[in-house]
C-alpha cells in the first residue's frame, strides 16, 4: 500500500487461509508479488491475523516501470508507483539518452536493502510523461494488464463466424417473442444483459434478465479459457477496453445487439405486486432485443422529454425496481446513489473534461434487476448444485465505524449513544441531500473489509444478502463464466478456490491499473486549465 503497510495472502494448504495484515515497520523491503515467509503476531484480532515479514523467499517482478526525476552524473533516479515512496530506485546513466520525466522500463540487477537502492539496467525508454497518448500502454506493462490475443485465441474466437446458426439454436427456448432492450452507457459496445417485463391479470411480475451465453463460445480448458482465467476480468480505462476475451466475440457475437438473434443464458423470475420472489427458472435460450438505450435515451423516455413506443416497458421496469430497491432498503442495504465523473480524452489520449454521470433511475433499475438475477442464482447454485464462486463481502466489526461515527456526529447528524451497524443505514438517510454524502460515503467505504470472491458462502454484508454471485457479466468477468458452466455443465469440475483467489487478484490489480491512468488523466487536465486559465487555479 502507498502508506507502507501490505497483506499477505497465504498460499494453497496453508492453516490461516485469510490475509494477514503486514504493519509498514514489520514489511522489510518487500513489495507486490513477492514469496515471504512470515512470523504471526499473537491470536486473530478482530480485525484479522497481524505478522511480520521474516525473509523475502522469492522475487517474483523483474522488470519495473518508472519517471525519471533526478539526472545525476553518472546515476539517474526514478520514481516506480508500485513501490511508492519506500524504496529509490537507480540507473547508471552511461551512454542513453534519458531526459527528466522520461518513462523507462527496467530491469532489476540488485534489490538492494533498506539502506541501499534498487539498481537496475535500462531495457526501454517508453517516451516524455507528456505523451498522453502512452498512459494506457504503460499502465498495462506496469500491472502486468495483457492487451494483445494470441494467434489460437483469435482464430477459435474467429471460427464461430458472425452469425448464430440454426444448429445452434437446438434445445434452447425461444424468447425472440419477448419486448426485450438493453440500457449501457453511451460508450458501451458489449451488450451482456437484456431485459424484458410482462405483467399478467393478477398484477404479477415476470421479469427477464437475459444474459450472454458466452459459456457456449468458450470451451473448457480451452485457449480462449486459459487467456480469460489468465486476465481474470476486462479492465477499463478512459477511452479504451482491454477486453477479456477477444473482440470479435465480446463485441460480437456474445453482445446483445438489436434485431439479431443472440444465444442467452435467460433467469425467469415471477415476482407478487409487492416484489415478493414467487418462482424462477434459469433456462438456455435464444433472443432478439428490440432496443439498444442508452441510459440517457431511456432517461428522457421516462421523464417523457422524449416519446417511445418502448415507454410502457420502460416505466414497469422503473415501477418494479422501485420495489425492489425498497425491500432491500427493508433489510438494511445501504443505497450511495453517488455520481460518477467520465474521462472524455481526444485521439491523443490527452483529456479534454470530466463528465459529471448522475446514478439516476436508469442507472438504479439495470443495478436492481442484475442484483435480482445474481441473488436468485446464487441462491440456485447454493442449494441445488452445493457449490459455487459466490462474492462475498464479510461483516465487520463495529469498532471499524468509530472514524464514520465521529465523523458523522462533528457534521451535525443525529446517532443514538452506542451506534450500531444497524445505524449507519439511518446516517445515509439523514445525509441523502447534503453535501456530506460523498465524505460520508468515501469513510464508509474505509471502514469496510474488502469484497471478493470464494467458494465459502459466508453472505454480503454491503447488500445484506445470504446468498450471492456473479452471473450477469460473462463477457467481462470469468467468475461468471464459471457459474454459467456450473448452471449448464452437469460434468463440470474445477479448483473453485483457485479460480476465486485468482478473479479476486486480477480484480484489484485492474482497479490499481484503471486507477492510476484516471489520476493521471485528472492531472493533466488540472495542469491544462492551469495554463489555459492561470488565475481561476
Amino acid at each position: 500500500h502507498a502508506r507502507g503497510f501490505g497483506f499477505v495472502q497465504p498460499h494453497e494448504g496453508s492453516e490461516i487461509i485469510e490475509n494477514v495484515f503486514i504493519p509498514r515497520d514489520y514489511i522489510l523491503d518487500a513489495i507486490t508479488d513477492d514469496v515471504v515467509l512470515i512470523e504471526i503476531s499473537g491470536e486473530k484480532s478482530p480485525k484479522g491475523y497481524e505478522g511480520k515479514v521474516l525473509k523475502i523467499l522469492k522475487r517474483n517482478t523483474k522488470l519495473l516501470i518508472g519517471s525519471v526525476f533526478s539526472i545525476l552524473k553518472n546515476e539517474v533516479q526514478l520514481f516506480c508507483p508500485v513501490l511508492g515512496k519506500k524504496k529509490a530506485v537507480t540507473l547508471k546513466k552511461d551512454s542513453h539518452k534519458i531526459d527528466l520525466g522520461d518513462r523507462l522500463e527496467v530491469k532489476v540487477l540488485s534489490w538492494g536493502s533498506n539502506a541501499k537502492p534498487i539498481r537496475t539496467t535500462l531495457v526501454n525508454n517508453l517516451g516524455s510523461i507528456n505523451d498522453a497518448s502512452k498512459d494506457i500502454s504503460i499502465a498495462t506493462k506496469e500491472h502486468g494488464i495483457f492487451e494483445a490475443f494470441n494467434e489460437k485465441c483469435q482464430q477459435e474466437a474467429k471460427k464461430w463466424g458472425t452469425t448464430v446458426s440454426k444448429e445452434n439454436l437446438k434445445g434452447r427456448i425461444d424468447y425472440t417473442g419477448l419486448t426485450t432492450v438493453t440500457i449501457d452507457p453511451d460508450t458501451a459496445r458489449d451488450f451482456d444483459d437484456a431485459l424484458s417485463l410482462e405483467i399478467d391479470k393478477k398484477g404479477h411480475f415476470h421479469l427477464g434478465v437475459h444474459i450472454a451465453d458466452v459459456s457456449h463460445y468458450v470451451d473448457i480448458d480451452s485457449a480462449l479459457d486459459e487467456e480469460a482465467f489468465k486476465r481474470g476480468n476486462s479492465t477499463y480505462f478512459p477511452g479504451k477496453c482491454i477486453p477479456m476475451i477477444p473482440e470479435s466475440l465480446s463485441n460480437g457475437l456474445c453482445s446483445l445487439k438489436p434485431d439479431v438473434i443472440r444465444l442467452s443464458a435467460s433467469v425467469m423470475i415471477e415476482l407478487d405486486p409487492k416484489g415478493t420472489l414467487i418462482d424462477y427458472q434459469v433456462q438456455k435460450a435464444y433472443i432478439k432485443s428490440d432496443k439498444r438505450f442508452t441510459y440517457k435515451e431511456a432517461l428522457a423516455v421516462l421523464e417523457e422529454r422524449a416519446k417511445s413506443p418502448f415507454a410502457p416497458l420502460l416505466n414497469n421496469l422503473k415501477k418494479l425496481a422501485l420495489l425492489l430497491k425498497k425491500k432491500r432498503t427493508d433489510r438494511g442495504s445501504i443505497d450511495f446513489a453517488l455520481p460518477e465523473g467520465y474521462i472524455h480524452i481526444d485521439k491523443n489520449g490527452n483529456p479534454t473534461s470530466i463528465e459529471r454521470i448522475e446514478y439516476d433511475i436508469t442507472h438504479q433499475l439495470v443495478e436492481e434487476f442484475m442484483l435480482k438475477a445474481n441473488e436468485v442464482v446464487a441462491t440456485h447454485l447454493h442449494h441445488q448444485v452445493g457449490k459455487a464462486i459466490f462474492r462475498v463481502h464479510e461483516e465487520p466489526d463495529i469498532e471499524n465505524f468509530n472514524a464514520l461515527f465521529d465523523l458523522t456526529s462533528r457534521l451535525g447528524f443525529s446517532l443514538p449513544k452506542n451506534p450500531e451497524i444497524k445505524d449507519i443505514q439511518a446516517i445515509f438517510t439523514q445525509a441523502k441531500e447534503s453535501p456530506y454524502l460523498p465524505l460520508l460515503s468515501i469513510q464508509f467505504i474505509r471502514s469496510l473489509k474488502l469484497a471478493m470472491y470464494s467458494p465459502d458462502n459466508v453472505g454480503h454484508f454491503g447488500l445484506s444478502l445470504e446468498h450471492y454471485c456473479h452471473f450477469t457479466s460473462p463477457i467481462r468477468r470469468y467468475t461468471d463464466l464459471v457459474i454459467h458452466r456450473l448452471l449448464f455443465c452437469k460434468q463440470y469440475d474445477v479448483a473453485l478456490e483457485k479460480i476465486s483467489m485468482n478473479c479476486s487478484e486480477t480484480e484489484r490489480k485492474s482497479m490499481r491499473a484503471e486507477s492510476s491512468v484516471v489520476l493521471l488523466k485528472k492531472l493533466r487536465l488540472l495542469e491544462l486549465n492551469r495554463k489555459n486559465n492561470p488565475s481561476k487555479v
